[in-house]
């Protein structure tokens, strides 16, 4: 039998209350039935509403169940696939205009959080992302330069001694600030998007896995686990890496990569001879680690490292527990109250898959690695795409749901991450 309760996690011994999962009701006839109720799907079916559209939202376990409720929270301007490198590959005023987009994104959740009155949804500013090597200040410094002139990032050059006087760690060198940034409870703030869409007519069905999607006229039927169906116009994807058997040319092209977050006892003491920033930290690694201080500064969230196993290490703290210590060694020995995975969509492209496969059926989905903002860009684009109000997933069109290699490319990819461990470790021991 299929276990649908929340993974044990700090979300969920933080999580606002939340009633039971309803049964979905026969004969369920909508203009739109999304796949997934994480954040993509949940912004998407809360804009469709929006612009006048009948919606049902199918999950096969709770809201938030999947990565939408397991991330570290944070929420900034861009893609895994760096601008620049955007830049590079597409010219100027694409990247801009994908850049521009993401920002709608970010200005998004903010949006949706005081429009809700989100419970238990506090808001942090800030994300700053630190070197873990010397001799690379110039580089960055004409990045932040370039993302700041030409793109109006609210980006700030940070020089070592400033970085060290806030983060007390031998390991980080030069960093840059990012004044946009923020990062959330991304669970209460899915429940707090579900609890909206209900208020405003939208139906949502957890505990209700999409197993079938069959033509039915100039629509389509969806088979359910709870065995009725849904009859919709168009059909939303928004099932990332948790998606399975239901539409194979999508799910080919998403790497399922797992990444662990740890949070620690409460430890206000031992916090405040290390960490003087409560925004978002992270490193610019290939490889890097990702935190940030939450419960007031008095508890540590760590996340790092990833796999394309899809099982948890039985080791998973103590291996987290020893990556903290390695960059704050004056923490000492702590306790490490609750570890979790999370597994995450991912594209060899680095970016999103936002288009129409078919007629009738869209994609929205593969946001992992591209921080919260990118669940409400899909979210908003999908929406207004498939309502016929906008066409800004066109700009999406450079990134096709390409194969991603099946077996072969989770290895590769776990292989690449390997890789890319190595290289990290060169430039520490070289810097």
């Amino acid at each position: 039998m299929t276990n649908h309760s929340y993974i044990d996690s700090y979300y969920h011994d933080t999580i606002v209350a939340n009633g039971p999962a309803l049964p979905l009701e026969a004969g369920v006839e909508v203009d739109v039935c999304v796949i997934g109720a994480g954040l993509a799907g949940l912004t998407a079916v809360r804009e469709l509403l929006q612009h006048g559209k009948s919606v049902c939202l199918l999950e096969a376990h709770r809201v938030g169940w999947g990565a939408s409720g397991r991330n570290g929270g944070f929420v900034s301007d861009g893609y895994a696939e760096g601008t620049l490198a955007l830049e590079k590959k597409l010219g100027f005023d694409h990247a801009k205009a994908l850049f521009d987009l993401s920002c709608d994104g970010t200005r998004y959740v903010r949006r949706a959080i005081d429009e809700l009155d989100a419970p238990e949804v506090p808001v942090q500013e800030g994300w700053l992302r630190v070197l873990r090597h010397d001799g690379a200040e110039e580089g960055l410094k004409r990045s932040v330069e370039r993302l700041v002139e030409a793109y109006g990032a609210s980006y700030s050059f940070w020089d070592k001694e400033r970085v060290r006087e806030t983060l007390r760690s031998e390991r980080y060198f030069q960093g840059m600030d990012d004044s946009g940034a923020f990062h959330i409870h991304p669970l209460n703030y899915a429940l707090a998007l579900a609890d909206d869409i209900k208020s405003k007519g939208g139906i949502i069905a957890e505990t209700c896995a999409a197993q079938q999607l069959n033509k039915d006229g100039a629509g389509w039927r969806v088979a359910t686990s709870q065995g009725r169906d849904v009859k919709a116009g168009k059909i939303l994807l928004c099932g990332s890496a948790y998606m399975e058997k239901l539409y194979p040319k999508l799910e080919r092209s998403i790497l399922p990569v797992a990444t662990y977050v740890v949070t620690s006892e409460l430890m206000p003491e031992k916090i405040e001879t290390a960490i003087r920033y409560r925004g978002c930290i992270g490193d610019t690694r290939r490889a890097g680690d990702y935190y940030r201080l939450v419960d007031d500064g008095q508890r540590l969230l760590w996340g790092g490292r990833i796999t394309t196993r899809k099982s948890e290490p039985v080791q998973l703290a103590d291996m987290l527990k020893k990556d903290i210590q390695s960059i704050y060694p004056q923490l000492e020995d702590f306790k490490i109250e609750r570890a979790w995975a999370g597994l995450m969509g991912y594209c060899v492209h680095k970016m999103p898959i936002m288009r129409e496969m078919e007629p009738g059926i869209w994609a929205a989905t593969a946001t992992g690695g591209h921080g919260l903002n990118a669940t409400a860009t899909l979210g908003m684009v999908a929406a207004e795409a498939m309502a016929g109000v906008g066409d800004r997933y066109k700009l999406f069109e450079p990134f096709e749901a390409a194969w991603g290699g099946g077996a072969v490319g989770r290895l590769g990819t776990q292989l690449a991450y390997w890789g890319m461990q190595a290289m990290d470790w060169w430039d520490e021991v070289r810097s």
